[in-house]
């Protein structure tokens, strides 16, 4: 018997790094897995954005002086003064608390901020780690208090994400098809009866295998050995052919 919880869920220790992608556990006991973006991808995003903030003070500043014998000097002063401290405070506070998650540096590397747990984070969140940012520039707006940060936390979280609570992550997962499975010859009764709840769990296996690597996949299926009557990759085949059995069955 193989129970579902040794099936559908991974294991910590060595064998937790081989799908590159951390898991989380909810207080819910619910596994899920994110792509954690590392410091090379962020620094890009930031790039991107920063010249995208460049290009915003061009051109604010070339429309305030075109309109400044109208406004006059020092309300010309005040709207740009007003225009700075807004995208110096607020560019990535609105932008990553919106619907998307991202700034427009983010969106295009493929990046967002969520919580620890997935889920998209509030407008207090994303205030806190960008107020934090000052402190990650340091020294001397360089970023090097923040890049040592990501650098040595394993979710690559920089000070303003431990202290929100927060992780930038891969928008997407790169789609997982079953072509990268091993061949199934034909489907193959399960040897021993299964309750639906194990039946459940074979059928999970054969339904996920596709999003794991073949070391995760013949780990996984080492665990149902007693069904299979069989480990390694012998064992994982002959368990793909058990959930595709199951599946026809339906």
């Amino acid at each position: 018997m193989i129970p579902d919880s040794d099936v559908l869920k991974s294991k910590s220790g060595p064998f937790a790094r081989l799908d590159t992608l951390q898991a989380i556990e909810l207080a819910e006991g619910v596994e899920i897995r994110l792509r954690m973006a590392g410091p090379y991808a962020r620094v890009l995003a930031y790039a991107l954005d920063l010249l995208i903030r460049i290009a915003a003070i061009a051109v604010v500043g070339l429309i305030i002086s075109l309109f400044g014998f109208i406004l006059g000097s020092n309300v010309s002063m005040g709207v740009y003064a007003l225009f700075m401290f807004l995208l110096t405070f607020f560019y990535y506070v609105i932008f990553e608390a919106g619907k998307r998650g991202a700034s427009p540096g983010k969106r295009v590397m493929g990046l967002r901020v969520v919580d620890t747990s997935g889920a998209p984070i509030t407008f207090g969140q994303s205030f806190i780690r960008n107020m934090l940012r000052f402190a990650d520039m340091m020294p001397i707006f360089g970023y090097g208090v923040g890049l040592c940060c990501t650098l040595i936390t394993k979710r690559f979280q920089r000070l303003g994400d431990l202290l929100a609570n927060t992780v930038v992550v891969y928008d997407s997962l790169p789609v997982m098809t079953s072509g990268g499975l091993p061949p199934v010859v034909s489907a193959e009764a399960p040897g021993l009866a299964l309750s639906r709840e194990e039946q459940a769990a074979v059928v999970g296996f054969g339904e996920r295998a596709g999003m794991w690597s073949e070391e995760r996949r013949i780990e996984l299926a080492d665990h149902a050995a007693a069904l299979t009557g069989a480990s390694g990759k012998r064992g994982m085949t002959r368990l793909l052919g058990m959930a595709h059995w199951l599946v026809e069955k339906r």
